[in-house]
């Protein structure tokens, strides 16, 4: 059995043990983590997810940032210990962060990775929208939370600063 909950300041070091476990070195090097230097993850949206002995099994953020002048959410990273891996929990924490964000009252999700897997969710490519370099342009993907929230939006995606 898995108990999904929003993550907590205690979690913070576990849920970084376990992205370093899932991810290649230099994974804070990318310029996805530039947006989330020195700004917290959005509360009640990120979540940790424990198997019956109280072990993290898989955990995944959002961060706010800013596209052009409109708000938006940065997912990512969301990850799975190896021994829960296949089981559909990565699917199923995007899922309930997604539904988390719609009901806290966010239009538009945005991440940066493979096309392939997260257009199950809804994700399509983001036309206009630029991420800090040397981000390719082919992995900056949306989803609407709110009908039409993506459209007309363009611009670089900058850090949070409300």
């Amino acid at each position: 059995m898995i108990e999904v909950k929003p993550e907590t300041p205690d979690d913070w070091w576990e849920v970084e043990a376990l992205y370093d476990l899932c991810f290649a070195p230099g994974r804070t090097a990318l310029s996805s983590y530039r947006l989330r230097d020195d700004v917290p993850p959005v509360a009640g949206l990120s979540l940790v997810a424990r198997d019956s002995d109280g072990t993290l099994a898989g955990a995944i953020r959002f961060w706010p940032v800013h596209v052009g002048d409109l708000d938006a959410l940065l997912l990512g990273p969301v990850a799975v210990h190896p021994t829960h891996q296949g089981e559909g929990l990565g699917g199923f924490l995007i899922q309930e962060g997604l539904e988390a964000g719609r009901e806290g009252g966010w239009a538009r999700v945005m991440l940066v990775g493979d096309a392939p897997y997260y257009s199950r969710f809804g994700f399509a490519r983001l036309e206009g929208v630029e991420m800090p370099p040397p981000t390719n342009p082919d992995r900056v993907l949306g989803l609407e939370l709110i009908p039409g929230a993506w459209t007309g939006v363009s611009g670089r995606v900058t850090r949070w600063t409300r």
